[in-house]
């Protein structure tokens, strides 16, 4: 059995500009703003190559994975 993942975004270092909504919408939404919102913060393992091509391309580097 693989270990949960965890999404985490650092709010302090996103600038809101949106990517990572567009790279997962199944797990984030963006406020009127722009700036990610959690749906759930547990990568299901359908999601996981995804979530780790949103972490890579975050040009904050604004968005996290973790070990639950």
């Amino acid at each position: 059995m693989t270990p949960n993942r965890t999404l985490r975004i650092d709010r302090i270092a996103c600038t809101g500009r949106g990517l990572c909504g567009g790279l997962l919408p199944k797990l984030i939404d963006l406020d009127e703003w722009g700036y990610p919102v959690l749906k759930d913060r547990v990568v299901p393992d359908r999601l996981r190559t995804h979530a780790r091509r949103t972490v890579a391309a975050c040009p904050r580097l604004a968005v996290h994975t973790d070990h639950a």
